[in-house]
């Protein structure tokens, strides 16, 4: 665990990195993967099943009655809290719907906008040495909100070529019936290109490691949408002498031990409270059973003492984290000033766990920097917005003339005539 003292400007970049796998280093497994899914379908599918998650299928759909079943090997405590959470989402998510928005621009010329549900969504799970059933929970809820009609979901199998229970019975709840036994690239090759098994979707949903990040980044550049380029989780936090350093060790623990690749900062404006922090963390590292992923992921942390808070403001913005805790005396300051984070925390009571089970905001948040350019799940992502517009023979005389000069001027005269034939026939009609 680095920790940099007043570091100036010139080298945030380089402090500020992520230790994420440019798309350049994989992209070659990734176009192989999809030319082969392309061309084989399921077999390629279960090749690289069997290749990367070291089991052997021969049929990669989950049948209907499996995930009935799943409900029995769960236990009651879990599928209360998994309810509540649904609720929660379920509220938040619902309060995002917005009505259709109708404007007569000029006398005689109505527009509208509505919004309409993307038809076909695919949802990525992932399932490895952490099965994020939450994430089930984050992705079908708003997609039978926004009214999806088809919903695929694609997430790796076990050593037995199990799906995790918990998965298939949050699926089951959130009234999923399509199944892939399928993670990684070939997950999202399937979907991309459609299979047998996986049918074709329109965008896909869900967060990776490096290769699913590269996956998806390469299925919008053969046309099908994707939420975001969300690869590692990364969380960030800003503690003054206000803070709790047991809270705020823990939360920077609790992001660490997702994955390796994970990366943690904390930003403080004292030496003394990241030397606390780095020492609480020690403590309580000790005990975690994922000890071993959470060691590799802080070696990519980073503890940044800088002059004040607005600086510190200035640093968290430039680095625009997927998730953002603020334990500071100045609560308000950052909160008003804060331009690039996913999901932001506030106050020693909000855990970055709550955002991401239970509270009701959307723990599929843009990394590596993308939270300056992108947001994160919401009902929105769902949806697409379709304008329309009526114009009456009084609303094409009103704007007729303007499309005409407009059209002339950029040397588009099928566009003016397009108007001036409709204008001369209404003259006609009233002489």
């Amino acid at each position: 665990m680095n920790t940099l003292l007043y570091p100036s400007r010139e080298i945030w970049a380089d402090t500020l990195k992520r230790p994420v796998a440019p798309f350049e280093n994989i992209e070659a497994t990734v176009k192989q993967i999809f030319k082969e899914v392309t061309a084989k379908g399921d077999a390629a599918v279960i090749k690289y099943t069997h290749f990367f998650d070291d089991v052997r299928l021969t049929d990669i759909q989950v049948a209907e009655a499996e995930i009935a079943k799943a409900a029995a090997l769960v236990p009651e405590a879990l599928k209360t809290a998994i309810q509540e959470a649904k609720r929660n989402i379920e509220s938040f998510h619902m309060a995002q719907k917005t009505e259709t928005i109708a404007l007569e621009t000029t006398a005689g010329v109505r527009c509208w906008i509505s919004k309409k549900p993307i038809q076909k969504i695919g949802l990525y799970i992932p399932g490895g040495s952490a099965p994020l059933f939450s994430t089930v929970l984050m992705l079908a809820v708003p997609a039978a909100i926004a009214g999806c009609k088809e919903i695929v979901l694609c997430t790796p199998p076990d050593k037995n070529g199990q799906i995790n229970p918990v998965i298939l019975y949050t699926a089951g709840i959130c009234g999923i019936t399509t199944v892939i036994k399928a993670g990684g690239i070939q997950a999202i090759a399937g979907m991309t290109v459609g299979t047998t098994a996986i049918p074709k979707v329109y965008k896909i949903f869900g967060p990776g490691n490096s290769f699913v990040t590269g996956a998806k980044q390469y299925a919008a550049q053969l046309g099908t949408a994707i939420d975001m380029p969300a690869g590692p989780s990364e969380l960030l936090v800003f503690a003054d002498e206000s803070a709790n350093i047991q809270f705020v060790s823990a939360d920077l623990l609790s992001q660490a031990e997702h994955g390796s690749d994970s990366q943690v900062v904390l930003v403080t404006t004292t030496p003394e409270t990241a030397a606390a922090v780095k020492k609480e963390i020690q403590k309580q590292l000790t005990r975690l059973p994922r000890k071993a992923i959470a060691e590799q992921a802080l070696q990519n942390s980073r503890f940044i003492v800088v002059e004040n808070d607005a600086v510190a403001l200035e640093l968290i913005n430039e680095y625009a984290p997927e998730h953002l805790i603020i334990c500071s005396r100045q609560e308000a300051f950052f909160t008003e000033g804060i331009q690039n984070a996913g999901s932001v925390f506030l106050g020693n009571y909000s855990p970055e766990s709550a955002g991401d089970y239970a509270s009701g905001t959307n723990h599929t948040l843009p990394t590596n920097g993308f939270a300056k350019s992108y947001s994160g799940v919401n009902l929105d992502s769902f949806l697409k917005s379709v304008t329309f517009q009526k114009i009456s023979p009084e609303g094409i005389q009103n704007i007729g003339k303007t499309i005409e000069i407009m059209a002339e001027a950029e040397g588009l005269q099928a566009h003016k005539n397009a108007v001036t034939l409709r204008l001369n026939e209404l003259t006609d009609e009233n002489i």
